[in-house]
């Protein structure tokens, strides 16, 4: 095993023993204080350890990387460089070591940025519970899942340009909308405003064009991961959907958590997927396990209340097709990865509904809403509420924590006349 995924070691940090980031976590991140400009940090415990401060002092290089106010600058040196920095940190902060509470920050007293550049956002579709209950909705007559679903990680190209990181509003977007009862669409505020439950997948690998990934390439190729809330606008999507699939209803915003766990942290909680059958193509054939071991919820407060109701509690490790089938297929025409592309693995379900990961599951397109602590009800999201996403990987007295995906809903801006 890694050592710096051993569960033994312990730390120097007060409070980082038994909490979800430790020694054994060390997650990246982007921050800045009051006194000083974005840069690159670790979460230990809670505080932020100064990796750009470690770096000038010459015990992380090259220094200019950890001065940038996003990971891409240090995620381009590649994989031996990741593995190195992170043997160097835990060695640093372990029990015995000579401890540097200069370098640590309370995480109260840090600006979390978004973590990376992102050059490019792709969304997939490859959870078969998630899958199969809406296309249980939308082809109630019809087979849940269509053909080519079995054979291929579906995927659409989404906006990079409207990732932001946990703890920006989301402003209830505008769209054309087309009721059952009327004529002709109308272009209003979206009414049926959803959340997925999903995670994001870093890409650390250049891919020239025309070349491709395999599998076991696109796993070595994924830096790691943070939580990820695919905001989606039902009533833009329904009416807009055919024939090219999802645009406006997921173009206004998607919300990236702010702690980066890389893949290194996560192999203990490597685990088998579902079985596939039919056997996928041999492009898409993986020589191992590839799917993790990550227990996922979401929650959602109305303004004002006291507390949040957990609706949904689902775990990754249930995924059809893997993040790194999903790199290897999104590489496989030929298409061009770059260091910074962000992966939504899609809405992550399970087969009971208390785990499935968007209100259009949860109250089945709204005909059964929920109830939450001390009675409101929702069926879609409403101007005022906070969604929450949490994850952690538990193993052995050891948990790898994630941190949290959180927006508040902001009513919509006037219609333009």
């Amino acid at each position: 095993m890694n050592p710096t995924c051993d569960r033994r070691p312990t730390s120097w940090v007060e409070g980082a023993d038994g909490s979800e980031f430790p020694i054994q976590n060390l997650p990246w991140g982007v921050f800045s204080t009051e006194d000083g400009p974005a840069r690159v940090g670790v979460r230990i415990g809670d505080f932020v350890l100064d990796v750009a401060a470690l770096a000038r002092d010459g015990l992380l290089a090259p220094a200019s990387v950890f001065e940038q106010p996003s990971l891409n600058a240090f995620i381009a040196l590649g994989r031996p460089a990741w593995s190195g920095a992170r043997a160097s940190l835990s060695a640093l902060l372990r029990a015995g070591a000579a401890p540097r509470p200069e370098a640590l920050i309370p995480i109260a007293q840090v600006k979390m940025h978004l973590p990376i550049r992102v050059e490019g956002f792709t969304d997939f579709y490859s959870s078969r519970e998630h899958a199969t209950n809406v296309g249980r909705m939308f082809r109630p007559d019809g087979d849940a899942l269509t053909p080519n679903w079995l054979h291929i990680p579906i995927g659409y190209n989404g906006r990079a340009s409207t990732v932001v990181v946990s703890g920006t509003p989301v402003k209830r977007p505008l769209g054309q909308l087309k009721p059952a009862h009327l004529d002709a669409p109308l272009f209003a505020a979206c009414r049926r405003l959803d959340f997925e439950l999903e995670m994001g997948v870093i890409v650390g690998a250049e891919s020239a064009m025309g070349v491709g990934l395999t599998v076991a390439q696109a796993d070595q190729a994924i830096f790691g991961y943070a939580l990820l809330n695919d905001w989606s606008a039902r009533d833009i999507q329904h009416w807009e959907y055919q024939p090219l699939g999802p645009f406006q209803a997921k173009a206004f915003a998607t919300t990236l958590s702010p702690w980066v766990v890389t893949q290194e942290a996560l192999e203990p909680f490597r685990v088998a997927g579902p079985a596939q059958d039919p056997a996928p193509l041999p492009y898409l054939r993986q020589p191992q396990a590839m799917n993790f071991d990550v227990a996922l919820e979401a929650s959602l407060r109305p303004r004002g209340a006291s507390e949040a109701t957990t609706i949904s509690r689902t775990n990754f490790n249930g995924m059809y097709w893997s993040s790194a089938q999903q790199l290897a297929h999104h590489a496989s025409s030929g298409c061009a990865m770059r260091v910074g592309d962000l992966l939504g693995s899609g809405t992550i379900s399970g087969a009971a509904p208390g785990s499935f990961g968007s209100l259009l599951e949860l109250t089945w397109g709204g005909k059964q809403p929920l109830t939450l602590a001390n009675g409101p009800t929702r069926a879609f999201l409403e101007d005022g509420d906070t969604l929450t996403l949490t994850g952690r990987a538990s193993r052995e007295g050891i948990t790898i924590g994630f941190g949290v995906c959180e927006g508040e809903i902001l009513p919509a801006r006037e219609v333009p006349v």
